[in-house]
């Protein structure tokens, strides 16, 4: 008989799911279409056009996973490759240490009760996001010039002349010099989120650390982080798509070969010279093996991005217990 009961509430509760999923289903019909169409299709045509390889007349040929091997195991391919990974790495880390955590100090600020002209202080933030990349980029190139650009010429000014160097000129600057135009860019974004989730927290939290006797920076370390970790863990995952994801800041800046010396070489870039314009000097593109520098990319960022939101998420429960 209790068997029975249980059936019968089972069997209401999975009727009762299924009327609310077919009550909402004409509504999230159109957005699953259009995402299948523009995100699910081409992510899994590109895994497939990862084995086969381009023949002539535009022909293809199933080659298992030679694209992969040749990727791998070829000197020339697997430096380039294993260059670019490492240089998007950098390029990440560069944008959480400075782009992120910019973000957090500022939307702090902004937050401080009484500060004057918050407003106009939120806009100049957020006034570079809106400029396009490439534009950012070829002015910012202007700027780094070592002969007439304004760095240069201030820097020479105050007496600083051995700071005046060719920053996109020389491989051990400038990877750096081109992530820290990037993250000067892109530093509204996470400002604004990092404020959003900022004024989800509540008041009474603050004023009872401040009744308790503790300071800014412990209500900070207490307080501010541990509440903001879930909008942290977002922050981090759509920053580290966004860099493996880059091409037109080192395309601005530098060139599709990374320049110089492949110094700034990232995954984006190398997936454009091998499957888009091919790689010098024979300049053929390989769609085969572009697709699997492009799998590979997938499953790097899918892996990552799991990682951090399961960190930021653990993080989150054990701060709240």
């Amino acid at each position: 008989m209790q068997d029975q009961r249980i059936g019968i509430r089972i069997g209401s509760r999975t009727a009762g799911l299924l009327g609310e999923a077919a009550r909402w289903a004409p509504y999230l019909a159109p957005a699953l279409i259009l995402y299948a169409a523009f995100m699910a299709f081409p992510l899994f045509d590109s895994v497939r056009l990862s084995f086969f390889r381009a023949g002539a007349a535009g022909s293809r040929e199933f080659v298992g996973f030679d694209n992969y091997v040749r990727l791998f195991a070829v000197k020339e391919n697997a430096l380039r490759y294993w260059s670019a990974f490492a240089n998007t790495w950098y390029f990440f880390f560069v944008h959480m240490a400075v782009q992120n955590v910019l973000g957090i100090l500022f939307a702090v600020l902004l937050m401080e009760k009484g500060l004057r002209g918050a407003g106009f202080y939120r806009t100049v933030i957020f006034i570079p996001a809106t400029l396009a990349v490439l534009v950012t980029g070829y002015l910012w190139k202007l700027i780094l010039n070592p002969q007439w650009g304004a760095l240069s010429l201030f820097l020479k000014g105050i007496g600083l002349d051995f700071l005046a160097v060719p920053w996109l000129g020389e491989p051990k600057y400038a990877l750096t010099a081109v992530s820290l135009v990037s993250a000067w860019q892109w530093v509204g974004m996470p400002t604004m989120m990092f404020l959003a989730g900022l004024q989800n927290i509540p008041d009474d939290m603050y004023e009872s650390a401040e009744i308790a006797g503790a300071t800014k920076l412990q209500s900070f370390r207490w307080i501010t982080l541990p509440m903001l970790r879930p909008v942290i863990g977002i922050v981090a995952i759509l920053t580290f798509v966004g860099n493996f994801n880059a091409f037109d800041a080192v395309f601005a800046m530098e060139n599709v070969n990374g320049a110089p010396l492949y110094s700034t070489d990232i995954m984006g870039t190398f997936f454009y010279r091998v499957g888009i314009a091919g790689q010098h000097p024979v300049s053929i593109p390989d769609p085969g093996m572009g697709a699997a520098v492009a799998t590979t990319t997938f499953a790097v960022l899918a892996l990552g991005a799991a990682l951090i939101l399961k960190a930021t998420r653990d993080e989150a429960g054990a701060g709240s217990k």
